[in-house]
């Protein structure tokens, strides 16, 4: 098992001030880690607005096991400098939506240290296109670089009057984690380091975390696109009239509680199913879900967090996924879904050769619902580097490190 102890006595740089980076920076810190959290421009005067006297970290915090923490969570460093956040740091937690990978990679690349690890909440494939800029801008510092397949939180910041709060509501915990290191050479590592991270407290103490087959599983075993493309587009109408016709608070509407039906667990487990083509296709692995766990309110999210026996009929009410939303079609649910995740296996479709029709049709769908080309602006194999390889090419990347010659 490799020796990753030094990190202990390391401070952990968050980056990113959202609902899944306060998270994180509040329980690393209840833990008793040093914490420095890092919010950029334009976005950072209300991410960070109070932090500086604490985060407040409560909720139920639903698990198996009964793993909680809740507190306020003082920060060792507040700032807006990436290069302060990370000056010294063991573990470097990335928690941008993808679209922040980009603007905080620039910053970062050029005062990594070797010896540090870098974690992706969720990774997005974040860790490719991290690993690209590092070679464009000629980094060869020896660092980790990972990815997870998703939070190890369900969590919301409180916003009131939209004013964002230094507050942060845990309405469930991940007990157990899938995530993979790019390359697969340094995968031990990468997972035992996952144990010197307070905010993986209920994984490392749950069922613990579970290696990938490279990151490209990873991206496959990210439950989001399944989960929120098909329950948000084909929930759209009791959303846009949950709280004008229904009658109801606008603000307590969730897809779980209020659109997920057996119609769109068909939908959903036929997106699956056009994911593990792509994964046998491409030769890596995926995270396996058997049919039924799709036909329940919480679908395969709550196998993450309560054990795969937990199910919530649809004749019961999901109370804990109440206010969660997505309140409209401009939501991360579609706008970084789909362009990132749905678009990724489309792609992968032509190349191996598997036919994605359901996933397509989340890509129309949306493209028309929101008047926007989402097949120009997705992600593609050229944006995160491994564009003009063929199959036996991208397996020596992913598992070696190995680029063509």
């Amino acid at each position: 098992m490799a020796d990753v102890s030094f990190l202990k006595d390391k401070p952990v740089a968050v980056l990113g001030a959202g609902a899944v980076g306060k998270a994180q920076a509040g329980d690393c810190a209840l833990a008793g880690q040093k914490v420095r959290i890092c919010d950029m421009e334009p976005y950072a005067s209300k991410t960070l607005f109070g932090v500086d006297k604490g985060i407040r970290f409560y909720g139920q915090q639903l698990n198996l096991y009964g793993f909680n923490r809740e507190g306020l969570a003082v920060m060792d460093k507040v700032t807006t400098s990436v290069e302060e956040a990370v000056k010294g740091a063991g573990i470097i937690i990335i928690t941008t939506p993808s679209v922040g990978h980009r603007p905080f990679f620039e910053k970062l690349i050029p005062h990594l240290e070797d010896g540090q690890f870098v974690h992706i909440f969720p990774d997005n494939y974040g860790s490719l296109l991290l690993r690209k800029m590092m070679r464009e801008a000629g980094c060869t510092k020896k660092v980790v670089v990972g990815g997870w397949s998703s939070s190890p939180y369900g969590s919301r910041v409180d916003i009131k009057g939209g004013v964002i709060l230094p507050s942060i509501r845990v309405y469930y915990r991940a007990i157990t984690l899938r995530g993979a290191a790019l390359p697969m050479t340094d995968q031990e590592a990468f997972l035992e380091s996952a144990k010197y991270m307070g905010s993986m407290g209920a994984v490392i103490n749950g069922d613990g975390a579970e290696g990938g087959e490279t990151v490209m599983d990873i991206g496959f075993s990210n439950v989001n696109p399944v989960l929120h493309c098909p329950g948000t587009i084909l929930g759209v109408s009791t959303m846009e009239n949950y709280g004008t016709i229904f009658g109801q608070n606008k603000y307590d509407f969730s897809i779980y509680t209020h659109a997920y039906c057996p119609s769109i667990s068909e939908v959903q487990y036929a997106f699956y199913q056009e994911e593990v083509a792509l994964a046998k296709a491409m030769g890596v692995g995926i995270q396996h879900f058997e049919k039924r766990q799709f036909f329940s309110r919480e679908n395969i999210l709550g196998p993450e967090y309560m054990g795969p026996d937990y199910e919530i009929p649809f004749e019961q009410l999901d109370e804990i996924q109440i206010g969660t939303g997505p309140f409209t079609m401009e939501n991360r649910y579609i706008t970084e879904d789909i362009p990132v995740g749905c678009h990724m296996y489309h792609e992968l479709g032509k190349k191996f050769g598997v036919k994605t029709p359901v996933v397509d049709s989340m890509i129309n769908l949306a493209s028309a619902i929101l008047q926007r080309d989402f097949y120009a602006t997705g992600y593609t194999l050229d944006y995160v580097g491994m564009g003009g390889m063929d199959k036996a090419q991208i397996l020596d990347y992913l598992h070696e490190g190995k680029l063509p010659e």
